[in-house]
């Protein structure tokens, strides 16, 4: 419906989508997808929504550090019914460094949270359009091991692309483990390691899941050039700079997660050490 209070927007507006989506977050509550009462909603007016989210953020004090990109994970694309990838910011608060590859983290406000192993990427230069991953590695800083813990709004993690892009890009929060530097001594060998190093995801002493680099674009460093790509179509957002973090991926299936719970990652032969986390 259409408010006649002044500054309040109509629901079904693009205004009106982001004031429900802030406020399912900041309330850790549930909303209806956006495309059951607006079927027409694209991702395109998905990512006008995320820019008036991020100007809303920003000036509330929030301050972006970096992008995550979702769904690049082509064998769970069936599963969620999304067949693209999708980017959000992440955020000062959200994203935790961690020494010694361990981590507690509290649950308290993620709405049915999940877990993802990723391989996260610092950048040292500007990264533009490109799909050469030994381009991407001249601009990346450091990769490192990574939990992204990712979140739904919408009841049974039953959404559209335009939904979850939309939402946050379902990002929730972020550990980050030990980095390994990238230097011209190991770029390129790094470049053919990270297509076909083998990850495997435990819960205590049982291992849940198993995945390979190839799983996400072909490599984390393919799924980085197509975020570049997406951004040079979309003004409304800067390219990728100096300074910023991004995390690339589930590597695996994305897995629910509870308080009490000690998940851990190994990364196989790409040389950089696993994550644990327990969460509270």
């Amino acid at each position: 419906m259409t408010s006649g209070q002044p500054g309040v927007a109509d629901e079904s507006s693009l205004g009106g989508i982001a004031d429900r989506l802030v406020a399912a977050y900041d309330s850790a509550s549930f909303v209806d997808p956006i495309t059951a009462s607006r079927p027409g909603f694209t991702v395109a007016e998905a990512y006008d929504v995320l820019a008036d989210i991020e100007t809303r953020r920003r000036g509330a004090g929030w301050r972006p550090v970096g992008r995550k990109i979702g769904f690049t994970n082509r064998t769970i694309w069936d599963r969620y019914g999304v067949w693209q990838p999708m980017w959000a910011h992440v955020w000062a608060h959200t994203v935790h460094h961690v020494e010694g590859g361990k981590a507690t983290l509290p649950l308290d406000g993620l709405v049915q949270p999940r877990l993802e192993p990723e391989v996260v990427f610092k950048l040292k230069a500007p990264l533009g359009p490109t799909e050469d991953a030994l381009a991407v590695m001249a601009a990346v800083e450091w990769i490192a091991p990574g939990f992204e813990i990712v979140q739904s709004h919408f009841p049974d993690w039953k959404f559209q692309a335009s939904d979850c892009t939309a939402a946050f890009g379902l990002h929730g929060a972020l550990i980050v483990g030990t980095p390994m530097d990238v230097t011209d001594a190991n770029r390129a060998a790094l470049v053919g390691l990270l297509p076909d190093f083998a990850a495997t995801l435990s819960r205590g002493d049982t291992v849940v899941d198993r995945g390979v680099g190839a799983n996400v674009l072909d490599s984390p460093a393919l799924a980085l050039a197509t975020l570049a790509r997406v951004l040079a179509d979309q003004p409304q957002f800067p390219a990728l700079a100096a300074g910023e973090i991004v995390t690339t991926g589930t590597l695996t299936d994305a897995w629910p997660v509870a308080p009490g719970e000690t998940w851990s990652s190994d990364y196989g032969d790409l040389g950089i050490g696993g994550l644990t986390v327990t969460f509270t």
